[in-house]
């Protein structure tokens, strides 16, 4: 039997495209609908209670609109902080994104590693307990940006960015105390893999960078294990508010699958 019912995923931008590319590739049979939160773009510089409040409510309306079998918040600062709420308000499968912190720590050589995501992912008490739980023989130093999220936008606009842009926000992290110790960087924030090669260009040594997406696709092809799929699968990017698509984010959406555009 055909089943139609596609796998939707939500970020407050393009980031969860880091997500989407390790599902696909494990999960090719699958719809997707991927949601940029555009009219809430960042994420990262807003107040928790702000995130608590917008998150539920909008995948609220996005359930109910797209019927999803499944739904995967693609942003590490909305599952810190509205993870629960999420799951609590609807019935159905939640995903979220948690960094990566176990497998950096597992990774790591020198058991010094750097965590870097939005100010609003750093600060959050589930980095202390993912810290305490699993790299507690680890030097643990963090550091929020929201330019590197800025940046990983831009890319996929088209637009060219500076170098030492990449290599200001490295140097947030890597120039802390203990910092000259990090081997293992986790990026704690979707947006982050998708600048991964600028931000080892710009690494003043050779660094290892961890990010969740692999083991986000692997649960989401366990919770549909079994089921049936559509007989042809579709992709639709979704923008929460009106924006300018360029050539550039046209054909970036399109080559992870995404051939539809509408805006919510």
């Amino acid at each position: 039997m055909s089943d139609d019912r596609p796998i939707l995923m939500f970020d407050s931008g393009v980031g969860g495209l880091s997500v989407l590319a390790p599902t696909r590739a494990l999960l090719p049979q699958a719809s997707y609908v991927y949601v940029a939160d555009n009219g809430g773009f960042p994420y990262g510089i807003r107040s928790e209670a702000e995130i608590a409040a917008r998150v539920p409510a909008l995948l609220g309306r996005l359930v109910e609109r797209y019927r999803p079998r499944l739904v995967v918040i693609a942003c590490n600062t909305a599952s810190t902080i509205a993870l629960a709420a999420v799951r609590a308000a609807l019935d159905l499968p939640i995903v979220g994104t948690v960094p990566a912190i176990k497998p950096a720590a597992e990774r790591s050589g020198s058991r010094a590693i750097g965590v870097l995501g939005t100010d609003a992912t750093v600060r959050q008490p589930y980095v202390d307990d993912l810290s305490a739980r699993f790299a507690s023989d680890c030097l643990v130093l963090r550091h929020g940006s929201a330019r590197l999220v800025e940046l990983a936008e831009a890319k996929l606009r088209g637009e060219a960015a500076d170098p030492a842009d990449y290599r200001a926000v490295l140097d947030g992290l890597l120039g802390q105390p203990g910092g000259d110790r990090i081997d293992t960087v986790v990026l704690a924030c979707t947006h982050f893999p998708l600048v991964e090669a600028e931000l080892s260009a710009a690494a003043p040594r050779p660094l290892g960078f961890v990010d969740g997406g692999p083991g986000i696709a692997r649960r989401v092809a366990h919770l549909t294990d079994g089921q049936d799929w559509p007989a042809v699968p579709t992709g639709e990017a979704v923008f929460t508010a009106p924006l300018e698509i360029g050539n550039a984010l046209r054909a970036g959406l399109a080559a992870r699958g995404l051939d539809r555009i509408s805006v919510l």
